[in-house]
């Protein structure tokens, strides 16, 4: 299939999506959320829409290239011959195939969300009291560190704990969804 069918959008809406992904990553995500938070003022809605707009970037790659490679086999080639449209294609055929890649994709920026929003909130640009943030704590327990070490510990463990079991939830997401590490694990 050509590239036109590789994307809901065809051809010039999957360039524009890609391009606009491009100009995302060109600025690292901190750094964005960064300036974001900084020129809209802190808070939990303004710390999402920075977090969700690198994030949604980083989604929208790993999905796209997995829905290329799925539109090139032959299976979509053949649905594509009965006379199946591009979109019926990609609810029947294409979304199945990629789910795994997107899940696992989830959970990993789920935990580098968690890790970004502790640091934002330790600069003091992330989500603003009575509100509870792990990297406010940190940063109010800082002042203490030496006093009373516990009020610094359990927060930074929290955020360690968090984002091990989200990548462990990824990794073993991965296996369950990917065939290939399934049969290898079995022999």
């Amino acid at each position: 299939p050509s590239r036109a069918t590789a994307s809901a959008w065809g051809r010039w809406g999957d360039e524009a999506v890609a391009r606009l992904g491009d100009l995302l990553f060109a600025f690292p995500a901190v750094l964005t959320a960064i300036l974001l938070t900084a020129a809209l003022g802190a808070g939990a809605v303004n710390v999402v829409l920075a977090l969700g707009l690198f994030n949604a970037a980083v989604f929208a790659r790993v999905a796209r290239g997995a829905a290329l490679a799925v539109w090139r086999r032959d299976f979509v080639r053949a649905a594509l011959a009965l006379g199946r449209g591009p979109l019926s294609v990609t609810l029947v055929h294409v979304l199945p195939n990629i789910a795994g890649v997107v899940i696992v994709q989830g959970t990993v920026l789920f935990a580098v969300a968690v890790l970004n929003e502790a640091a934002l909130s330790y600069l003091g640009l992330g989500i603003q009291p009575p509100s509870p943030s792990w990297g406010k704590m940190l940063g109010d327990a800082q002042t203490f560190l030496f006093t009373s070490p516990l009020q610094a510990i359990f927060p930074g463990a929290a955020i360690a704990v968090t984002v091990l079991g989200l990548n462990l939830l990824g990794d073993g997401l991965r296996d369950a969804f990917d065939p290939r590490h399934r049969s290898a694990g079995l022999l």
